[in-house]
């Protein structure tokens, strides 16, 4: 499998997106460009969202992708139910694989079930890896283990896929103990480790740096995301996703 997969249309164009039940959302494309990218964005509540109370960052990956005329298929067996803004005749692709609460180890154990439901994905937005495995106060080295696992499985049923791995966001300055800090600065470390040991010649594996320049301003509580926060973790996914998406 190829990460762009470019299939030629006749006539209009329409791209149906699959919620995690079986009804379709239909959408008129106004879109000329007829690339389809399946991205699965890959995490815990960071992802997941919850509005109002707090946000996610695939939302506005999303519309800036649309915006500037890729064709994306956003896939997972969990469905966004928020109400979302229509973007150039499309609406939202509310479909992830995020999951409020759960560790590295959670996401390792559910995963080839849920690449069974959702599909394989040609790029995987890594959120917060080991980030809930810190706030349970769960061994450092198992998490690590654990990500390294993901990794491997993704790999496995896609050799071509494109890994994006956060260095991931802090929590609000507050809640940051010692041990937390620690634990974070360990893994913003290791992630860079990880991506560069687990990278081939046919699968990338992109650490991104979402901690420079986050600040307190960007939480709606203690670890998620409010809008401005899930507008500056978007972008940076975004610089990436522009230059590896065709």
């Amino acid at each position: 499998m190829r990460i762009i997969k470019i299939w030629a249309l006749i006539g209009i164009v329409m791209m149906g997106l699959i919620s995690c039940g079986d009804e379709p959302i239909e959408q008129t494309n106004t879109n000329t460009n007829t690339t389809i990218n399946k991205i699965m964005a890959l995490g815990a509540s960071r992802v997941e969202g919850n509005r109002p109370q707090y946000e996610s960052f695939r939302y506005e990956t999303w519309k800036d992708l649309i915006e500037n005329n890729y064709s994306i298929d956003f896939i997972g067996t969990q469905n966004d139910p928020g109400s979302y803004p229509v973007i150039e005749n499309f609406n939202f692709d509310p479909d992830h694989q995020g999951r409020g609460g759960w560790t590295s180890g959670d996401i390792l154990d559910q995963l080839e079930s849920d690449l069974n439901l959702a599909g394989i994905p040609d790029v995987v937005l890594f959120s917060s890896p080991g980030g809930n495995d810190a706030l349970q106060n769960l061994p450092y080295d198992e998490a690590i283990g654990n990500i390294n696992e993901i990794v491997d499985i993704l790999q496995d049923v896609n050799p071509n896929v494109t890994l994006i791995i956060e260095q991931m966001a802090p929590g609000r300055t507050d809640i940051m103990t010692e041990e937390l800090l620690n634990y974070f600065n360990q893994l913003q470390d290791e992630i860079l480790i990880i991506a560069n040991n687990k990278a081939t010649t046919t699968s990338q594996v992109i650490a991104v740096d979402m901690f420079s320049g986050f600040t307190d301003a960007m939480l709606a509580d203690d670890v998620h995301y409010n809008i401005k926060g899930a507008m500056f973790i978007a972008q940076r996914y975004c610089d990436v996703l522009t230059q590896i998406l065709e």
